[in-house]
C-alpha cells in the first residue's frame, strides 16, 4: 500500500471539522442509547448521559489534536496514527475516571474500584471508533491527493496547449509588419522576446501585475500591426492587489480573441475595453469588443481559447461555469472572476 503524504488528519481547529465531530458523536450516542435501553422511558436519560460523556471525550480529543496538529503533520503516517490513537485513549481514560467517581459519590453506581469493566469497555469502544475514524481520514486524504494530482496534470496539459497557440498568433502578427514596416517589425520582435520570457515560463501562477504587463506587451504588437484601427480602453481600479496570484495567460487569450474575431473583422476597427475591478472577495475581469454583423462566424472562432480558459479556471478554482458571456447586436463581452485570498 502506498502511503499518502504526511498530515492526513483534518484540521480540528476548523469550525466545520468540530461541528461534524459533534454531530457524528451525537449520532453514535443515539445508537448506543438505543442499544442499552429496553424501555422508552429509559431512553432519554441514557441518551443524555451518553451524549454528555461522549461529547466530553470527543471535544477533548479534538482540542488536543488541534493544539498538536503542527507536530503531528511532521510525523509519518504510522507515527501519526499511533499518536492520535494514544491521545484518544488517554482522553477517554481521563474522562471515564472522573465520571465514574462522580457517579459513585452521588450513589448512582458502585465504587470506583469495581468499575474496571466499564473502563475497559469505554476504552475498547473509543479505540474501535478512533481506528475507524483514522482509516476514514487516511482514505479521504489519499483520494483528495489523487484528485489534486489529476487536476494538476490537466492544468499543465491545458497550459501547454495554449503556449503554441499564443506563439503562433504573435509571430503571425509580426509577419504582417515585415513587408510594409520593417522597422516596426524589428521593434515588435524585441517586444516579443521580452513577452515570451514571461509568457512561456512553466509556472502554476503569476502575479496580477505580470499578467497585465504581458497583455500590454501583446497589445503593443497588435497596435503596430493595426494602427489607428485598434484603440484600447483600460479601466483598472486604483486599489488592485497587483501581487495577487492567478493562473498565467488568462487575460491575453481573451484579448486576442476580441481583436481577431471582433475588431479585426471591422473595416473601421474599434475600441477594445479591458476592465479589472476589485470587489470584496474577488477580482472581476471584463473584456468588451465591437463585433461584425456575422455574429455566428465571430463566435465560432473564439471557442478554442475560451474553452481553454474556462477549463483552467474550473480546475484552479472549482467553479462550474467561470466565464460569463454576453452577446449583444453591437458588442461581445466576456467576464470572469478570480477569488481573493482572505487576509
Amino acid at each position: 500500500m502506498i502511503l499518502p503524504e504526511r498530515g492526513f488528519l483534518p484540521n480540528f481547529c476548523a469550525n466545520r471539522t468540530v461541528f461534524l465531530t459533534v454531530l457524528v458523536v451525537e449520532l453514535l450516542a443515539f445508537v448506543l442509547a438505543l442499544a442499552d435501553t429496553h424501555a422508552w422511558d429509559e431512553f432519554w436519560p441514557q441518551l443524555a448521559l451518553k451524549s454528555l460523556f461522549m461529547q466530553w471525550v470527543a471535544l477533548g480529543i479534538a482540542a488536543v489534536l488541534c493544539r498538536s496538529r503542527r507536530r503531528l503533520a511532521k510525523l509519518t503516517t504510522p507515527a501519526t496514527t499511533l499518536a492520535a490513537f494514544g491521545i484518544a485513549q488517554i482522553i477517554t481514560l481521563l474522562c471515564s475516571l472522573p465520571a465514574l467517581w462522580l457517579a459513585a459519590s452521588a450513589g448512582l453506581g458502585p465504587d470506583l474500584t469495581e468499575q474496571w469493566p466499564v473502563i475497559v469497555r469505554n476504552q475498547a469502544i473509543s479505540g474501535i471508533i478512533t481506528l475507524l475514524a483514522l482509516r476514514y481520514f487516511y482514505v479521504q486524504h489519499q483520494w483528495q491527493q489523487q484528485i489534486e494530482a489529476e487536476a494538476r496534470a490537466r492544468l499543465q496539459a491545458l497550459q501547454a496547449r495554449i503556449h503554441p497557440h499564443f506563439l503562433f498568433n504573435t509571430l503571425n502578427a509580426i509577419a504582417g509588419l515585415i513587408s510594409g514596416r520593417p522597422e516596426q517589425a524589428e521593434q515588435a520582435v524585441l517586444d516579443l522576446a521580452d513577452l515570451l520570457r514571461s509568457a512561456l515560463a512553466d509556472r502554476a501562477s503569476v502575479p496580477l501585475a505580470e499578467e497585465l504587463e504581458l497583455t500590454r506587451r501583446y497589445l503593443a504588437i497588435e497596435t503596430l500591426r493595426m494602427g489607428e484601427r485598434l484603440t484600447v480602453d483600460w479601466r483598472l481600479d486604483d486599489d488592485l492587489p497587483l501581487d495577487a496570484p492567478l493562473p498565467p495567460l488568462l487575460l491575453q487569450p481573451l484579448v486576442e480573441n476580441a481583436i481577431r474575431h471582433g475588431i479585426q473583422r471591422l473595416p473601421e476597427g474599434g475600441t477594445l475595453g479591458i476592465r479589472v475591478e476589485k470587489r470584496t472577495r474577488e477580482l472581476r475581469f471584463t473584456i468588451i469588443n465591437p463585433q461584425p454583423l456575422d455574429q455566428e462566424l465571430s463566435k465560432a472562432g473564439q471557442q478554442i481559447a475560451q474553452d481553454n480558459v474556462r477549463q483552467r479556471l474550473q480546475l484552479a478554482y472549482e467553479t462550474i461555469d467561470p466565464l460569463a458571456i454576453v452577446v449583444a447586436p453591437e458588442h461581445y463581452q466576456v467576464s470572469f472572476a478570480i477569488p481573493l485570498a482572505r487576509p
